[in-house]
């Protein structure tokens, strides 16, 4: 097994685009997307048609689930984004069939998906959708850590927090810190729990892009340049999502 991993492209068309040039030298069998196609950036429609069209499974995030539920809980930004990305995509009666194959992808997609030993989310197994699996829990809240590794059996994954990095069975967490690769061993036994990254908006402080390559054994993340300042002036050009949506992207927060 050789699994590209790619989660949270937020409607980011340049660094999706970034990331798949960067996958296509890695010699991968397959393509994935742990969710959050949409929400925050200023191109839903091409990051939708792209995961029909390359991934092979794609799971539900909590942005994708807030164009057709409540977003009450999202801070004023990303309501905004939603109400955006909503107004997009949402099928009208004299609308394409594009439009409604994508709304009706969008809506139909998985909470879970399961292969051997690994076990996927968008955030964790106890929500599948909504809850933050942070990268500081093993050290400031290790009794919520506990229950979640007490609801899977050998590796998790998700994406969600935009923190790539590993909890390892002693809720040790291991990120980049920086570096553009870094390969981590999986144990054949015990648990951890893995963070993909986030593609179209790391929140990590490095602002390059962000995927990772799963293995039986190992797990291997890349960090990939992209043209951020694009991105910028495309939610400008909006003239609707907030600045700050475009001003995070060069600092990676």
């Amino acid at each position: 097994m050789k699994l590209a991993l790619i989660s949270d492209l937020h409607s980011n068309r340049e660094a999706l685009e970034a990331v798949w040039s960067h996958v296509q030298s890695q010699s991968v069998d397959e393509l994935a997307c742990l969710g959050d196609v949409v929400g925050y950036g200023p191109e839903p429609e091409f990051c939708i048609d792209f995961v029909r069209e390359h991934a092979s499974w794609c799971l539900m995030g909590n942005h994708d689930e807030a164009i057709f539920r409540d977003a009450s809980d999202f801070n004023s930004y990303a309501r905004t984004a939603i109400d955006f990305t909503r107004r997009r995509l949402e099928p009208r009666w004299f609308g394409s069939a594009a439009r409604r194959a994508r709304w009706r992808w969008l809506q139909g997609l998985e909470l879970t998906h399961h292969q051997g030993r690994f076990h996927f989310y968008h955030g964790s197994p106890r929500d599948p959708v909504r809850e933050y699996v942070l990268s500081t829990d093993g050290i400031l809240n290790p009794a919520k850590l506990q229950a979640i590794f007490e609801c899977f059996e050998g590796v998790g994954l998700a994406g969600h927090t935009h923190q790539p990095g590993m909890h390892d069975s002693d809720f040790k967490w291991h990120g980049l810190q920086g570096q553009q690769q870094l390969t981590l061993p999986i144990p054949e036994r015990g648990k951890c729990f893995l963070n993909v990254g986030s593609t179209g908006q790391p929140r990590d402080g490095d602002p390059r892009a962000c995927y990772a390559i799963l293995e039986e054994h190992q797990i291997t993340w890349h960090r990939v340049e992209y043209d951020f300042r694009r991105t910028q002036a495309k939610i400008a050009a909006t003239g609707v999502l907030p600045d700050l949506l475009a001003r995070r992207l060069e600092v990676g927060r």
